[in-house]
C-alpha cells in the first residue's frame, strides 16, 4: 500500500512539473472576438474611442476604418494601428488598453452528462473538465476523446485522448492540461481516422448547439 502511495504521488508530481512548464510557456493573451479596448491619443484626443471586436475579428477605427486584430496580442495590435496612423499623424502617442476581456473557458461536447462550457479559474486536465461536465455517459468512447485547440482564428489543432482507465495510477499521465479556448469532444461511435488540423468553422457544429451529436 505505502508502495502504491509513493508511485502515486510521483505520478502527480510529474504531472504537476509538466503542467507548471506548460503554464511558463503560455502565449501572451491574444485578442478575440468579444474583447473591449479602448483607445487613448496623446496628442489628438478627439480620435479616443472603445470598440468591441466583431465576430470576424475586426474593428473600426478613426481614421484608420476596418482592422483586422484578432489573435494578436495587445502589443502587437497597438504596433498595427500605429502603423496605419502614422501616415496621417506626425508621431502619434497611443494608450491601448483592455477593459474588457473572454473569461477563459473551455467547451465540452457529446457524450457527458452535462455539455456547455467549463470556466477555467485554475490548472485544468481534461478528465477534471468531463467530471465537471457530470461525467461520461455509459455510451461514451472515453478512449477516444477528441480534443480542438485554436491555433488562430480559422484551424485548430486536433488531438485524440485516452482517458479510460485515467483513475489508475499507471495511466495518470495520458491525462493533458487544458488552454482556454480548448474544445472536448466525446463521441458516442469509435473514430477509426482523425486529421491533425480542423477548421473552426466545421468543428463549431458540434458545439453549436451543444446538443447537436447528442
Amino acid at each position: 500500500m505505502n508502495r502504491l502511495r509513493g508511485s502515486l504521488l510521483l505520478v502527480l508530481l510529474f504531472i504537476s512539473a509538466i503542467n507548471a512548464q506548460e503554464l511558463h510557456h503560455r502565449p501572451r493573451y491574444t485578442l478575440r472576438p468579444g474583447d473591449v479596448l479602448q483607445l487613448q491619443y496623446r496628442y489628438t484626443p478627439e480620435l479616443n474611442q472603445t470598440v468591441t471586436l466583431l465576430p470576424d475579428g475586426y474593428v473600426n477605427l478613426n481614421m484608420v476604418g476596418d482592422l483586422k486584430i484578432s489573435d494578436l496580442s495587445l502589443e502587437q495590435a497597438h504596433d498595427l494601428i500605429l502603423s496605419k496612423l502614422q501616415t496621417q499623424l506626425n508621431e502619434p502617442e497611443l494608450n491601448l488598453i483592455l477593459t474588457d476581456f473572454q473569461r477563459p473557458y473551455v467547451e465540452v461536447a457529446g457524450e457527458v452528462q452535462k455539455p456547455g462550457k467549463i470556466d477555467l479559474r485554475e490548472t485544468t486536465t481534461a478528465m477534471q473538465a468531463i467530471l465537471e461536465s457530470g461525467g461520461f455517459l455509459p455510451s461514451a468512447q472515453s478512449g477516444q476523446v477528441i480534443l480542438f485547440r485554436r491555433i488562430n482564428s480559422n484551424t485548430a489543432e486536433v488531438r485524440k485522448i485516452n482517458l479510460t482507465g485515467i483513475h489508475k495510477t499507471s495511466q495518470l499521465e495520458q491525462d493533458m492540461a487544458l488552454e482556454s479556448g480548448d474544445m472536448l469532444l466525446v463521441p458516442r461511435n469509435k473514430v477509426e481516422r482523425i486529421s491533425r488540423y480542423g477548421k473552426l468553422l466545421n468543428i463549431g457544429t458540434y458545439f453549436n448547439p451543444l446538443s447537436l451529436i447528442r
